[in-house]
């Protein structure tokens, strides 16, 4: 591995967790260079939802590739473009009652929050964005602005402005009425606070430790943006495409946000793809005033397509999350029941789920101890506290079995190197 401490930059960080060189992967797993296997729990932080090298996927893009069809395309029209639009109004947009307008932002979510952000400013006239505590949207400088991390914002270099922080559900522990700080700054012309062009929320905040939003406070959420005409951003790029159960993270709570950013699993196949979607009023761009070199990758339009055809024309995908999920959340509150002094709380939604530890040392200790048992999985929240958990939708009961067996034992592991 010297080749990467000599030419890769130091900004590198996944790799510092599993020094190993990956060669092959297919399902739920990866193997090394040496043919070693881990069951990964990681999906390629939310885009490998349908697994690695999905057959269906791959089938498609091969052929696709093969009939020398167009690859670049910048927003040339192409018949993959075609059928991506047909397929995603038919069969995401409609049968959800969804009018929205598509737009391609760029290759990643990032991207998506950008043109969000500034779609949102353009049609109201308004600067300040508001977002919540512990929130990512992404590490450009406007996506930056309203992300919580300080480690993350202090990469930017330059103040980040024009946004507001308010709580998270929650994030006072219901010592206060949701939004009371909120609806007070907003009816107080004294308060310093302008009136924002738009509030972006993630439903559940992956990267800020697996907070889930209630359905209720998301419901008062979009509530007061219609009440006080501030547009409703949904960030659905880690937990849209499936990852929670339904195809939009939203649906449970049945809202329906101004502005959806789309990214990561949206192609299917790990390949760069993102879109904002916006309700049909709010597409005021002028042509060409958001743009991007790889707003049109026609390899991900074709594996985006297989994906919606394949796994969303019925509710098996969603049922069978939701199932998958419960068996997650049972296993893992059987293992902070037996590690209560070292656990302080198990959360999450669909297949995304939070181990949380009481002392934050202990969660990368946890992933370490599993890397080396052959699980792969990343730490998140503030102090990285929290041990992820982000499989590929399409893992089978008996992986995520083994998968948290392997999360107890290393659990117990951590805490045996502990008292010793």
């Amino acid at each position: 591995m010297d080749v990467f401490a000599r030419l890769e930059s130091e900004v590198r960080g996944y790799c510092r967790s599993w020094p190993t060189v990956f060669n092959t992967a297919s399902g739920s797993h990866m193997t090394d260079e040496n043919g070693k296997t881990y069951l990964d729990f990681f999906a390629g932080a939310g885009t490998l939802n349908y697994g690695h090298n999905n057959p269906q996927l791959k089938r498609r893009l091969l052929d696709y590739l093969a009939g020398d069809s167009v690859v670049h395309s910048l927003d040339m029209y192409t018949t993959a473009k075609q059928d991506f639009l047909e397929r995603f109004n038919d069969i995401v947009l409609r049968p959800r009652g969804l009018d929205y307008k598509v737009q391609f932002p760029g290759p990643a979510g990032n991207n998506s929050v950008e043109a969000a952000l500034k779609l949102a400013r353009k049609y109201t006239g308004r600067e300040t964005v508001v977002s919540f505590t512990n929130a990512f949207h992404g590490m450009t400088l406007g996506a930056l602005a309203v992300t919580g991390n300080s480690m993350k914002r202090t990469g930017a270099g330059v103040p980040l402005g024009n946004s507001v922080a308010m709580p998270y559900d929650n994030y006072l522990d219901g010592r206060t009425p949701d939004f009371l700080l909120f609806e007070t700054m907003l009816d107080d012309s004294g308060s310093g606070l302008d009136k924002p062009a738009a509030v972006i929320v993630e439903t559940v905040q992956g990267e800020g430790g697996i907070n889930v939003a209630t359905a209720e406070w998301l419901r008062g959420l979009q509530d007061l943006c219609r009440r006080h005409d501030i547009l409703l951003i949904v960030d659905d790029v880690q937990m849209g495409c499936g990852r929670t159960g339904a195809f939009f993270s939203f649906e449970e709570a049945g809202i329906v946000p101004d502005i959806v950013c789309l990214s990561k699993s949206l192609s299917g196949y790990g390949l760069p793809f993102a879109v904002t979607l916006m309700k049909r009023d709010l597409d005021v761009w002028d042509p060409g005033e958001h743009n991007g070199t790889f707003r049109g990758f026609n390899p991900a339009f074709v594996t985006a397509v297989a994906a919606l055809e394949d796994y969303w024309r019925d509710e098996d995908l969603e049922k069978q999350t939701v199932a998958k999920g419960r068996q997650v959340q049972a296993a893992l509150e059987s293992i902070a029941l037996s590690h209560a002094g070292a656990v302080d709380s198990v959360r999450g939604r669909g297949l995304a789920w939070g181990l949380v530890m009481n002392d934050a040392e202990m969660a990368p200790k946890v992933c370490g101890e599993a890397f080396a048992r052959g699980l792969l999985m990343e730490t998140s929240g503030p102090e990285g506290e929290v041990v992820k958990l982000l499989p590929p939708l399409t893992t089978t009961e008996a992986e995520l079995d083994r998968g948290l067996e392997i999360i107890a034992d290393s659990l117990e592991a951590v805490r045996q190197k502990v008292t010793v």
